[in-house]
């Protein structure tokens, strides 16, 4: 990791979550892939996670409920979510002992599959008959993985986006599973130990960053070529995914 002055962590958040912010509006996702990605240059992957809880889980809440079937998604995804909530408490609780090289290889490794995944863009659908066990089993595996990385969007993403919904209930079911992820990550994090007053103190200068970016973005989205950022974004989160797994291992 990168040493950082004490003194500059407070622009760095700023800038780190407005960046996150931003893309999320446009995107409707990424905040944690950007936020826990870039912090964890400069702190360990729990401790880029702990920063995260209150900004994720208030921008998330926001786009939970800005959709127009929230009730709907909630029953659809219900046993997805319950899977997230367990995975990420197994998660935190195998990987919270684990030294820093360990965890930041973890997290290396999920931005890169992440990244790769999405720039083939695999178009895939889900029978309704098999979201029954398919939708638990794709949250318990990203609650595992987001529980050592912060970072929850495989293979949840790709699950959601396989269930053809329109694109406003899909962002409005996005939000719904990041915010059950934030909560069982903020909620394992303090069963064990580990998010301190000072990660709390971060997190809550991070939320105003996150939703001016949001704002932004959200302007942006429709003035910018989605497919043409999109792009530009994965090979990033690509580029910093192989370079901390390098790190980790030499």
């Amino acid at each position: 990791m990168f040493s950082i002055d004490p003194g500059l962590m407070p622009v760095v958040i700023i800038l780190v979550f407005l960046l996150a912010g931003v893309v999320k509006g446009i995107m409707g996702m990424g905040m944690p892939t950007v936020a826990v990605g870039l912090m964890s240059l400069f702190l360990t992957p729990l401790e880029a996670s702990s920063i995260l809880i209150l900004p994720g889980f208030l921008t998330n809440v926001w786009q939970m409920f800005a959709g127009p079937a929230l009730r709907a998604v909630l029953r659809r995804l219900a046993g997805m979510l319950i899977g997230i909530f367990t995975g990420t408490i197994i998660g935190v609780a195998f990987l919270a002992g684990k030294p820093s090289t360990f965890t930041a290889f973890a997290l290396g490794t999920v931005l890169s599959a992440y990244a790769l995944l999405a720039l083939r863009s695999p178009r895939f659908t889900v029978s309704p008959r098999h979201e029954i066990w398919l939708g638990p089993a794709a949250g318990l595996i990203t609650g595992i993985l987001s529980g050592g990385t912060g970072i929850f969007v495989i293979p949840m993403v790709p699950y959601i986006a396989s269930l053809g919904l329109v694109r406003e209930v899909l962002i409005q079911a996005l939000g719904s599973a990041f915010t059950v992820a934030v909560i069982a990550l903020g909620a394992s994090l303090w069963v064990f130990d580990r998010m301190t007053p000072g990660a709390i103190g971060w997190s809550v200068l991070a939320i105003m960053p996150a939703f001016i970016g949001m704002a932004i973005g959200q302007w942006l989205r429709s003035r910018l070529e989605p497919e043409t950022f999109r792009r530009v974004f994965l090979w990033s989160i690509l580029a910093l995914g192989v370079w901390m797994m390098a790190r980790a291992v030499l």
